[in-house]
Order: structure tokens, then sequence, then C-alpha cells
């Protein structure tokens, strides 16, 4: 038989170095991590035997764990669905999974590996914390030939086929010697074994033996009354299923009884994972039926703005065969997801209202996310509104919808807000100012899903929803005389003509007091920076024209008009058009079109004033 020796990739050879040379505290996952995959690997099996993709025996899936003292071995074997030889070399060989390059800086940066090993889908690697040599011999069901992969972490592998493996896998670790000083302690040691699978996978749901011992209870945590469980068992069960190491933020259990019962776990976790923005990220919810894994990473049990949600769903009248297919119509599925994604927003409006320091690290982690409901789940529009928060000119911390509400004067009927790009930006545009000086809140929304959800939600407990940097929003005391109107019509007719390739309208301002002009959008046109957006993600958009509101009051302006009055043919009154429509641009944070020319016209200026 022929033996090969392979090359890790580059990115697992890193990770590799890191685990060979750990300064971690925390060794013991490695255990957890080997039991986690073969749980997996028998999960598999029963659901490939179930939907008739294979016929295997699973009457008696297990999990053995076998000790050797005196070699210093620990082997972790299953008789689940194994690997064929393509599939070692991929899934060990390889990192193929997202956020390889945010792991490894990570994980050289923290000197504690458990709060990353596994969220990344590498917990095999963690081995090598504790081992000089790992060896893994395995057998996919259905094929007859197994595969032997050896490795001392050292950057490369060496694999071999094997005529008589059995079926499944076996992961061998050859233990270091024992150091208790760098917290490696004896895993050769039987009760060491006991106390962290008791630990960390009493919940597993296949019996884990030790010889003739079955270690674990193998009972469903959320099967079992609330008040039968302690908070630690939660915790690990937490973290078995969501890879993650930190505690959860909150737990929430649920049993529905009566045409179709089901049990739901939940926990949302007190941190964004890594991939939560990204397409292909993973979900948290799995599916059980009657106690049976069906599928993991379901993402039709709960919406897609409650992705960061981890938990199972144990449903009591499925088919056993279910497919994703199915899950997608069946209508059992349809309640089961709006009764969960219900009991989660009322659960953060409880944080909310019991516990605002857990309410606060929730929207910090996981806001974004959430503010994504209010564009596609209708039925849940006023609950997200009520339990989001939102940065307002009010002071430094954020403000609910219904605060706001609370504090309006009398006579104010409209919630203002204002998007940006950053807090400090949005705060400084002039079309805050005569929101500022007339003691109007605005809120301050930031994140890119704001430019879009605003539109899709009309009104707040009867208050209409007002951008003060779209439409016509009219402050002052007594609106533009038609004197003034009269006086600055052939001004503004000029600038509008000048200023046609740029600007749609241009317009005497009731939002501005200090500057000279601002940029406007159409109350139904697109912002520039939803413009952006749109772009960025390679959608063509014609350019939207914008309207240029002055300031009737302003130096500029009314010199602007006197100018123009007495020499309406002066050839650098065009050139004092673009500058103040470049100003009022480079106010809100826009980018002008011609930077080199703008900035030899504002410096020809500013030689004629010295």
């Amino acid at each position: 038989m022929t033996t090969e020796t392979l090359e890790f990739q580059a990115e697992a050879r890193q990770l590799l170095q890191l685990m060979v040379h750990s300064i971690y505290s925390n060794k013991d996952i490695f255990l957890r991590e080997l039991i986690s995959n073969s749980s997996d690997a028998l999960d598999k099996l029963r659901l490939a035997v179930l939907t008739g993709e294979l016929e295997a025996d699973t009457a008696d899936l297990h999990i053995v764990l076998e000790v050797d003292a005196e070699a210093r071995t620990l082997t972790v074997r299953d008789n689940g669905i194994g690997m064929s030889r393509d599939e070692v070399v991929a899934l060990i060989g390889t990192i193929a999974k997202s956020g390889t390059a945010e792991l490894l800086s990570r994980l050289k940066e923290s000197k504690e590996s458990a709060e990353l090993i596994g969220q990344f889908g590498v917990g095999f690697y963690s081995t090598f914390m504790v081992a000089d040599r790992v060896t893994l011999v395995t057998r996919r069901a259905g094929e007859s030939e197994g595969t032997r992969w050896e490795s001392a972490g050292e950057g490369t592998y060496t694999i071999e086929p094997v005529a008589d493996a059995p079926q499944g896998t076996a992961v061998t670790v050859h233990l270091r010697p024992k150091d208790e000083e760098d917290a490696l302690f004896d895993y050769a040691d039987e009760w060491k074994i006991k106390e962290i699978v008791k630990k960390y996978s009493d919940f597993i749901a296949f019996p884990i033996r030790l010889g003739e011992q079955t270690l674990n209870s193998m009972k469903a945590l959320w099967a079992r009354p609330r008040s039968e469980v302690k908070d630690e068992e939660y915790t690990e069960f937490y973290r078995h299923i969501s890879h993650d190491w930190t505690d959860p933020l909150e737990t929430i259990q649920m049993r529905a009884e009566g045409t179709f019962e089901y049990e739901a776990l939940l926990f949302i976790p007190s941190r964004a994972p890594h991939d939560l923005f990204q397409r292909d990220g993973r979900r948290g919810i799995q599916l059980y039926v009657k106690r049976v894994f069906i599928m993991d990473d379901s993402r039709e049990l709960m919406p897609d703005y409650l992705r960061f949600v981890k938990g199972v769903v144990d449903a009591a009248d499925l088919s056993l065969n279910i497919s994703r297919e199915i899950l997608q119509q069946d209508r059992h599925i349809q309640l089961i997801r709006r009764r969960l994604a219900k009991k989660v927003l009322s659960t953060i409006k409880d944080l909310q209202a019991q516990q605002p320091e857990k309410y606060a690290t929730l929207w910090r982690e996981f806001g974004r996310a959430i503010k994504e409901g209010l564009l596609g789940e209708a039925d849940d529009q006023k609950a997200i509104l009520d339990v989001a928060s939102f940065a307002s000119t009010a002071g430094p911390e954020p403000t609910t919808l219904a605060a706001y509400v609370e504090r309006m004067p009398e006579g104010q009927d409209e919630i203002y807000y204002m998007t940006g790009e950053t807090r400090a930006q949005v705060e400084n545009s002039p079309h805050m100012e005569a929101f500022t000086a007339k003691g109007y809140e605005v809120l301050l929304l930031t994140d890119p899903v704001d430019e879009i959800w605003v539109d899709a939600v009309p009104e707040y407990d009867g208050k209409k929803l007002q951008s003060i940097a779209r439409g016509s929003v009219d402050l002052a005391a007594e609106p533009a005389s038609e004197e003034k109107s009269g006086e600055f019509a052939p001004l503004l007719t000029w600038l509008g003509e000048t200023l046609n390739d740029e600007v749609k309208e241009v317009r005497l301002s009731t939002r501005l007091t200090t500057s000279p002009a601002c940029l406007v959008s159409d109350a139904d046109d697109i912002t520039p920076t939803l413009e952006k957006m749109y772009r960025a993600m390679g959608q063509q958009v014609p350019p939207v024209k914008r309207i240029l509101e002055l300031n009737p009051d302003h130096p500029l302006v009314t010199g602007l008009r006197a100018a123009h009055e007495q020499r309406a043919d002066d050839p650098n009154l065009p050139e004092t058009a673009e500058l103040l429509y470049g100003t009022a641009l480079l106010a809100e944070g826009g980018d002008l079109a011609d930077p080199a020319r703008f900035a030899k016209l504002l410096a020809d200026r500013l030689a004629r004033t010295v």
C-alpha cells in the first residue's frame, strides 16, 4: 500500500504551529471537540439511513473512549458516517471555512484559545495542544476501503489506504507528558476523562463509553423542566451547539402542546459571530424530530434577521425524512417560525425593560441584523420597532422610539431623523442647524440598513418618520415673506440655470441658520448614500439630481444676490456658484466630481483676497 506525504494548506500550517506551541490555559477542550465531531458523524449516518441515502446498521450508534496509560494514548472512536480519502484531505488538510485570516489574527492576539477554537470549524486542530502526534483511521459508510491519516503537526501529514478499517472514525492522540504548570493535565487518567465528559458532553445524544461504563446521561436538555437544569448545563449545551466559548446572554425555553407539539431551547449569544453579515454564514437552529437529529443550520425555523439565535427545535409531528424543500412549504414549520420570532422579540423587550445592561449588549452586537427585519417581516415590524434603539441628539445614550415620542413638544407631529456614515458627520451637518436652534430632537441613523428601512416604515405610534435631509421642512416661525422670495427670484433662477447639470432646483431654505447652503433630496428620491450602496453592489443607478437650498440671511448669499443684480454678466459669478455648490456638497460629506478644479477655483479666489 502506498503512503503519501502531503503538506498542509498555508493557513492550516500556521494554525498547527499555534496549537503545537500553545500557551493557552484550557487544553481540556480538545476532547470536547473530538466528541462533538463524533456526535456529528453519528447524526449524519442516522439521517442518511432515514432518508434512504445509505444502508447501514444504526441500532447501536455510540462513541468509545480508549485509554492506554502505558503507551500514553487516548482514542476517540465512533461508528458514524466516516470519511473518504478525499474528505480527509479536504476537511483536515485544509481549513475550508470563511474567516480563516481573522481566526489566525485573533488567535495570535488572544491567550485564551477556548474563546475561538470551534467557532471557525477547526476544532480538530486543538488536539495538537496536547499531542506529539495524532493518528486518524476512518472508513466512510458504504465504501470498502478506509484511510489512515497521521501528523506530528509540523507542516506535513501522511495518508494511506487501509483495507480492514471499521466503519466510522477513530482519532488516536499520542499524548505529551503531563505538565500541570502549562495546564497540560494527564489525559491518560480515566478520572480526568470522566470529569471532562461530564462537564462538556453530558447531553450528547449518543452513549459515550469508557470500558463498560457510559459516562453521559444523554438527556435532552430541551425536554427537561427548567427547574431541573442547572445554568451550567445550559451554558455547556450552548457552547456545544454554537462553538462559542462565552456564556449565552439569555436562555429561552418553549413548549407547545395541542394539535401540533414541539419543544425549543434557544440562546441569545453575548457577542456576534464573525460571519453574521456573510451571505454563507452559519445559522444557529438545529431541527430534531422526536429526539432524532434531522438537520443543522435550519434557516426555515427562524427569520433571517434573527439568524444569530442558536438552539434546538424538536418537533413531534414531522416526518423523519423531511427535506429542506418540504420545510419551506410546511405550514407547521411556518407556525413554529412565527412563534419563535415572537418569543425572541418579547424576550428582548423584557431585557430592555428589566435588564438594560443585557439589552445594551444585545443591541450593540445584533441591532444591525435585527433592523433588517423591518424590510421584509411585516408581521414583526411593530415588535421590532418597539425593541429598537437609536442614537439621538437628546444625549449620548440610545433612545427608543417610544421615549422619543414621549419627549416630543406640543405641535411636533413628526419623528425627525437623518442618515449618514457617522454620528459626528450627521451632528455637524448643515441640515441640523434649525432643528438644533429650535430644540427639536433628531435620530442619528448611521447603520447601512438605516438607509433602507426608513422607507419601509411610514410611521410609529401615529407619528410619521421624516428625514430632515429630504423633502421640504419648514421650522421657521413665519414662512419666508413674499417680498423676500421676490428679491431672490432672479438669483434662484440664474443659479438653477448655471448649476443645471448638478441640481434640479434652487430654493430658499428654512432649515439653515449659520451655513450658506445645503443639498436636499426630493421626497421621493433615493439618498446619495443609498445611491452609493447600490452602485457598490453592481446595480446601475441613474444619477439623481438634488435641490440646492440657500440661507437668505447668510452674507455670502446676500452678497451673491447683490453681485448678480449689479453685474449679471461677470465671468466670476459662475465660479462663485460652483464654489457655493461644492461647499454644500463637502459639508454633508459628499464627493466632488472634480476635486482638482474645485481646489483651483478656491485657491484662485483666496489669492485675490490676500
